[in-house]
Order: C-alpha cells, then sequence, then structure tokens
C-alpha cells in the first residue's frame, strides 16, 4: 500500500501535469537537466570527448560519474520526503539535477562548464516560473484595503495567506490554496492573499514571528478582526 498510494497519486494527476510540464519554463528546465546526459550519450558529440573508461567507450558514464549521479539520487529522495505537490517533487528533480551537470560538465572540460553555468544564469534571469492561474474564490488584499475588509463583518472568519511570487513554496502551495477556497468558501468563511513581495509592512503588522517561521508560508486566521495562529 505503501507503494501503491504514490503511483496512483502519480497517475491522478498525469492530465494536470501534462500541461504543467508543455510550459517553456518547464521544457528548457528539462532540457538543462538532461545536458550531460545527451552530450554524454548521443553521437556523434559523445565521440569527441574524453573518458576514463577502462574500455574506452566515450559513449557511456565512467565509475566517477555513476557515483555523482547516484549521489545526486540519494539527494533528491531525501529533499522530496518534504514534497507535498507532485511540482515540488519535480522542482527538486531539476534544481538538483542541474548542480549534478555543473559537476560533470566542470569535471569534463573547464570550458563545457562554464558554457553550462553561463547558460543556467540566462535561464534563470529570463524565464520566470509561470504562476498559477486556474479557478479560486479568494480575494486579494493590498495594504490599505486588508484592515477595513477583516473588520468589515465579525462574523466572517478570513484564512489569509502571505505569499510572493519570487518565491517556489508559494508558487507549489497556490493551487492547494486555491482549491481549498474553492471547497470551502461559504458567507461564514473567506479566503484571502497578500504580496509581501509588494507590501512589506504588512506581514509584520499582522502575523508574529512564531508564524512567520511556518512552512511553506504562514496563513493566519482572523476571527472577529483578530488574528489566531493555525500552526
Amino acid at each position: 500500500m505503501a507503494v501503491l498510494a504514490p503511483l496512483i497519486a502519480l497517475v491522478y494527476s498525469v492530465p494536470r501535469l501534462s500541461r504543467w510540464l508543455a510550459r517553456p519554463y518547464y521544457l528548457l528546465s528539462a532540457l538543462l537537466s538532461a545536458a550531460f546526459l545527451l552530450v554524454r550519450k548521443l553521437p556523434p558529440v559523445c565521440h569527441t570527448l574524453p573518458t576514463q573508461r577502462e574500455d574506452g567507450n566515450p559513449c557511456d558514464f565512467d565509475w566517477r560519474e555513476v557515483e555523482i549521479l547516484m549521489f545526486l539520487s540519494a539527494i533528491v529522495m531525501m529533499k522530496n520526503r518534504r514534497s507535498i505537490t507532485v511540482e515540488q517533487h519535480i522542482g527538486n528533480i531539476f534544481m538538483f539535477s542541474k548542480v549534478a551537470n555543473a559537476i560533470l560538465f566542470f569535471r569534463l572540460d573547464i570550458r563545457m562548464g562554464l558554457l553550462y553555468i553561463t547558460l543556467c544564469i540566462v535561464f534563470v534571469m529570463t524565464c520566470k516560473p509561470p504562476l498559477y492561474m486556474g479557478p479560486e474564490y479568494i480575494k486579494y488584499f493590498s495594504d490599505k484595503t486588508i484592515d477595513e475588509e477583516l473588520e468589515r463583518d465579525k462574523r466572517v472568519t478570513w484564512i489569509v495567506e502571505f505569499f510572493a511570487n519570487w518565491s517556489n513554496d508559494c508558487q507549489s502551495f497556490a493551487p492547494i490554496y486555491a482549491d481549498l477556497s474553492l471547497k470551502y468558501n461559504c458567507t461564514g468563511l473567506n479566503f484571502g492573499k497578500v504580496d509581501v513581495g509588494r507590501y512589506t509592512d504588512v506581514q509584520s503588522e499582522h502575523i508574529t514571528s512564531h508564524q512567520a517561521t511556518s512552512y511553506p508560508d504562514p496563513v493566519p486566521r482572523w476571527q472577529g478582526g483578530h488574528a489566531a495562529a493555525t500552526d
């Protein structure tokens, strides 16, 4: 059962995952993650590469490259233990694969390593992860509207997420929070969001230092105009 549950969840998420991976950001990220594999395995490119294999085959991994790839697999497995969504799992795979690619390319040829690092920097500067644009029942607050809205009706309980567009955790949490709003939004329970990357003072005014350390992002609850922790 411990093996079947993740497999069932993966099969269930295939349609959504295919749309997610079809976006340019993830296609380019996957290409960068598999760059060393493509260079090492595809002739005639691999025929020009140096190798430390005893049989002299340049189109196959040597023992050191296998060790690095196995270490990468172990790191990804440990990091994914804390992942909640399929997007977070794949994001970890992409991130650590790029690190391993950089190490492998530098080991092969410093010029190839520098070229790969340059491509990664260009990718980070020009390609941003797409934001969640699906259905939701969420009201977006600014620093001027949040207090007025929370105090307007004391009978309404608000659940408010403080997010930042640059945070990968926030982006992974967005579809989960949107799904909660679709399921549970009603007259007495509303969902809201505040962009703390844009309104930097709001977070310090409305949540405590204890809540600010929660994972993935602090999501306090307001009832009757007063904040209550939801850890």
